[in-house]
């Protein structure tokens, strides 16, 4: 079966990756969703083995349409491991446009057609298109306040830390070009959790690409829980302070180089 299809996008052929851990109820309605947007675009489940048939479910889905892909792990080994292991799975097949996507319908694929759009055709436009809450038209529906004064907050240390000038930077809806992912050294992100998300756009930034945000709305899960926890929030904040002060020391190292000529 050959992979290279034309989505009418802003590339030859996407993949929308999508991990998943106990998202039985939600994986089919957000698949059909997906393909209802973008007919041509392929999905890949990259599920860490759980134990309430969400695995079952992807693997009726592919046996249902050719369109759809699983990528069975055994257990749950984060979700910077899980995008790792999809995207190399998409670049050996020839994707042109690699997107993450939850599973959870927080994510709303209708969106899709907008943000590959801003890839653009023959090699302009973005590099990486990210999904925004917090750019103006961007917004969130039906989160807590604590859970929106996290984000808010993560994000703006992040960008003050880093200095980037990316607003949304922890967002899990994105679309990268394939050179993208074929240039940042995807095994050196150690990352597990969503500070995931941070390491590769910063990464990208680093290197050169041009990451562009995209307004979208941000719809609170329905069916089933939040996979945020403390651990991850304190991978986040120790990983990003870290980053910030290896930035800072390069800067003073760099000036004290300047001064010294």
């Amino acid at each position: 079966m050959s992979t290279r299809r034309t989505p009418g996008g802003g590339a030859d052929a996407v993949l929308v990756v999508i991990p998943t851990y106990n998202e039985r109820d939600n994986l089919e309605p957000i698949v059909h969703r997906l393909f209802a947007a973008m007919p041509a675009a392929h999905v890949l489940v990259v599920d860490d083995g759980s134990p309430d048939g969400t695995g079952e479910v992807a693997d009726r889905l592919a046996a249902e349409d050719e369109r759809a892909h699983v990528l069975h792990r055994t257990c749950k080994a984060g979700l910077g491991a899980a995008y790792v292991a999809g995207f190399e799975w998409a670049l050996t097949r020839g994707y042109d446009a690699i997107i993450e996507m939850d599973a959870d319908g927080s994510h709303s694929p209708e969106d899709l057609p907008r943000l590959i759009g801003m890839i653009g055709p023959d090699g302009t436009g973005a590099d990486v298109v990210l999904g925004s809450r917090y750019v103006p038209g961007g917004r969130t529906v039906n989160w807590p306040w604590y859970r929106a004064l996290l984000s808010r907050g993560a994000n703006t240390y992040s960008k003050l830390a880093l200095g980037v000038s990316i607003n949304d930077i922890t967002s899990g809806f994105r679309v990268y070009r394939r050179e993208v992912l074929e240039t940042v050294r995807l095994h050196d992100v150690a990352s597990q959790g969503y500070c995931f998300q941070v390491d590769l756009a910063w990464r990208a930034v680093e290197a050169g690409f041009v990451v562009v945000e995209a307004p979208i709305t941000f719809v609170e899960r329905e069916v089933g829980s939040s996979k945020m926890d403390a651990e991850v929030v304190r991978e986040a904040l120790v990983r990003v302070t870290k980053w910030g002060l290896r930035r800072r020391g390069h800067q003073v190292a760099g000036a004290l180089r300047t001064l010294r000529r």
